[in-house]
């Protein structure tokens, strides 16, 4: 069986960084690192080391599961976790690694916050 690989997602392909690193510095200074687990990150480099110029790439769920050591309860935790982090897209089985999302400027950030906090 052939997979037909198509981009899932066309206007967030990723793009090499300024500081030329396919793993975005923004994770870790933004913090996104902190909002999941181990397993969602484990589960995110090997999505990032297999996938192709596009971000694409496909293996079905007992080879990622074998190859990362996570039960299929555990793989679908981690695989939910980097989708709801907005990081990669998911339709059975290919996967796309998303460029990251474009963190809003602070200003903006409090207005929608009272904005929210407006309403209630």
């Amino acid at each position: 069986m052939s997979i037909a690989k198509r981009v899932l997602n066309p206007e967030r392909l990723r793009q090499v960084p300024e500081h030329f690193s396919w793993v975005d510095h923004r994770l870790v200074r933004e913090h996104t690192i902190e909002k999941a687990d181990v397993c969602a990150w484990a589960l995110y480099l090997f999505l990032v080391a297999v996938a192709d110029v596009h971000g694409l790439s496909y293996y079905a769920e007992a080879s990622l599961s074998r190859r990362l050591g996570l039960d299929p309860h555990r793989l679908a935790k981690a695989r939910s976790d980097l989708i709801g982090l907005d990081l990669i897209a998911y339709d059975p089985p290919l996967y796309q690694v998303l460029s990251l999302p474009v963190q809003l400027p602070m200003a903006a950030r409090l207005e929608q916050l009272h904005a929210i906090l407006g309403r209630r």
